[in-house]
């Protein structure tokens, strides 16, 4: 469990230095390595998670425990389809797998941030037992978390390429909306999960 929060620490923050322009321009060497140590750590932090779920016996049900693995599963191919990107001097498509990577890598925080968003909109646990932690909502979330940020991931790769201005407007303000739901849900976990862990 040490291991796996560690390595998630070390992820994120590496997943966000990834993201900063600047630094692929003026650190170019900054970022290649801050990138490979980012990709292994996405691997080792999948592999954690998988052992938790299959061996340790983490809580949750099967569809939740298919859907972790599923998470690892493609984190485990963006991983290779990035790196070969890179590799072969493809940049922009390196970026583009690389930023679904990030996306799948997140997968985790998204599940903890929309269930809280959940619970508030509606004023607690609905569509799933808080006590087993098992029910349709968390085995449905336990895909969406992932799958849904890929989706809208690839709606900006479209926007970007097309030169219509409704269409870049329908998914900024699509992103928008989304931002402000995330910016709710993470909130809410950092006040009911992570702030009573920290000063407890």
């Amino acid at each position: 469990m040490a291991l796996h929060v560690a390595l998630a620490a070390l992820v994120i923050a590496g997943g966000l230095l990834q993201l900063l322009p600047w630094l692929r321009r003026r650190l170019a060497g900054l970022h290649r390595w801050n990138g490979r140590v980012y990709m292994l750590g996405a691997l080792a932090a999948s592999g954690a998670g998988l052992y938790m779920v299959w061996i340790r016996g983490a809580v949750g049900d099967m569809g939740q425990h298919l859907g972790l693995t599923l998470n690892a599963v493609l984190i485990w191919g963006f991983v290779a389809l990035a790196w070969r990107a890179a590799r072969r001097g493809q940049f922009v498509e390196h970026r583009r797998w690389a930023m679904r990577l990030f996306m799948v890598v997140s997968g985790v925080w998204f599940f903890r941030v929309g269930l809280m968003f959940w619970i508030l909109v509606n004023g607690g646990p609905v569509g799933f037992d808080p006590d087993s932690f098992t029910g349709p909502f968390l085995t449905t979330l336990a895909f969406v978390d992932y799958l849904l940020p890929l989706a809208v991931l690839e709606l900006y790769f479209f926007a970007e390429s097309q030169a219509g201005v409704k269409v870049r407007l329908a998914v900024a303000t699509l992103l928008a909306g989304l931002s402000v739901a995330i910016g709710v849900g993470a909130t809410m976990a950092a006040m009911a999960m992570w702030f009573p862990r920290m000063v407890g």
